[in-house]
């Protein structure tokens, strides 16, 4: 019999098995996977940019009024 995948959590790092019986996946638990939308939410995560994309197009965006 073949032996079911198991991932880590990204939030806590404890084993998850991949299937149907992890809904969360490839969170352990719904409260890991609110921790991670929170972190995201919060900024600190981030997916890296290209500065040469992000100054190219960095004059077709409306100047930031703060």
């Amino acid at each position: 019999m073949n032996k079911p995948t198991t991932v880590e959590c990204p939030t806590c790092g404890a084993p998850v098995e991949w299937g149907a019986q992890s809904p969360s996946r490839p969170f352990c638990s719904e409260r890991c996977k609110l921790i991670d939308l929170g972190a995201w939410a919060a900024e600190e995560h981030a997916i890296a940019g290209d500065l040469v994309d992000d100054e190219l197009f960095s004059n077709d965006l409306p100047p930031q009024r703060h």
